[in-house]
């Protein structure tokens, strides 16, 4: 059953392009990319019973025990490498296969001297773990079976993520995403198994790939200061403001910037997707004056400022707070983009090179 080989995975990390907080709802829809930073997952043979963890970010190897299909000992850390391999290894346990002794190994090219970018490395690892152990231990999973182990190990840890950060890192590319409903997915396998969670329609989920934006090109720039996208979405809803008519109002909204944003994607509209950007710049610091959650930082509305300025639109990618800000600019001006990279570095926005990742997890 088991190779003894090591098997490799990698998973792109993502940046939202459009739909931010809108998307935690089940069926509410965001645009993402996958882009060009990895990270990487390696699974080997173990030595003894259990799964030795090993990561570039930790100062040293951790060893766990199972103990009734959970993975026990060694502390709290890897929490998503953890819930992956337990994933897998539930599904292995329901069709009469042992879990040998493995050994995680984790690359990350997702964090700077251990700071994270904000290019969803928790998701990215939770792809490629799924994608490692599953083929070390001959499983055969479709794409979009390996997503749905990812969510379930993700919705295990934090239910209120979307799960845009897995599905960019499995498919790739640009891509149009709406949230299953993760407490029926979680009931659904806690009732009947993973392997009927991962045949039932779950109520909610879509996702399909874009093309890429006509004559634009994706710049993206780090402000330098990490933050916490669940701490923000739960923020946000221990506020009275959710459920309220002004939450309302930023659902339909944001839903209406991100499929006039799909249907400029599709059609090759340039001009009309960055309208969509601005509109949706605009929607998010409307959120921000209302609730305080601290979208905009300085540095995030700089990088817009100055992209908007040469011509282009930008915004913060995924919560806020900090982490990334993306901007579209017209891909034949080169002196403007270089403009826009030296305005950023002097507000303290480092301009990252990174490009769309074509593909998704690849093993």
């Amino acid at each position: 059953m088991t190779s003894r080989r090591s098997v490799v995975a990698r998973a792109p990390g993502k940046l939202f392009v459009a739909g931010e907080y809108a998307v935690v709802e089940p069926g509410n829809p965001a645009v993402l990319v996958a882009v060009d930073r990895y990270l990487t997952v390696t699974v080997s043979a173990g030595e003894v019973a259990g799964v030795l963890i090993s990561s570039d970010l930790a100062a040293r190897a951790v060893h766990r025990q199972w103990q009734d299909g959970r993975l026990t000992g060694g502390g709290t850390g890897a929490a998503h490498v953890v819930a992956a391999v337990e994933t897998v290894g539930a599904l292995l346990a329901e069709r009469g296969l042992p879990v040998p002794p493995l050994n995680v190994s984790v690359t990350s090219m997702l964090h700077e001297n251990g700071r994270k970018y904000g290019l969803g490395s928790s998701g990215a690892v939770t792809v490629a773990t799924v994608a490692a152990v599953a083929s070390y231990c001959g499983l055969r999973l479709s794409r979009e079976a390996r997503f749905r182990l990812a969510l379930l190990a993700s919705a295990r840890l934090d239910a209120k993520g979307s799960g845009g950060d897995l599905a960019a890192g499995t498919w790739g590319g640009w891509i149009a995403y709406q949230a299953p409903d993760r407490a029926f997915v979680l009931n659904l396998a806690r009732r009947h198994g993973i392997q009927e969670a991962l045949r039932t329609p779950w109520p909610g989920f879509a996702v399909r790939r874009l093309p890429p934006p006509n004559g634009l090109c994706l710049e993206v720039g780090w402000t330098g200061n990490p933050a916490s996208t669940a701490s923000l979405v739960a923020g946000l809803h221990r506020r009275t403001w959710r459920g309220s008519p002004s939450h309302q109002k930023f659902v339909e909204t944001t839903t209406d910037i991100v499929r006039a944003a799909v249907t400029a994607l599709e059609a090759g509209d340039g001009q009309g997707l960055l309208h969509q950007i601005r509109r949706a710049r605009q929607e998010l610091a409307r959120l921000d004056d209302e609730v305080g959650l601290g979208i905009f930082t300085p540095e995030l509305t700089a990088l817009c400022d100055v992209a908007e300025a040469a011509g282009g639109a930008a915004k913060p990618s995924g919560a806020g707070g900090g982490d990334c800000g993306i901007a579209l600019l017209d891909a034949g001006a080169r002196h403007d983009i270089a403009h826009v990279r030296r305005r950023w570095a002097a507000a303290g926005v480092l301009p990252l090179p990174v490009a769309p990742a074509l593909e998704g997890t690849e093993k």
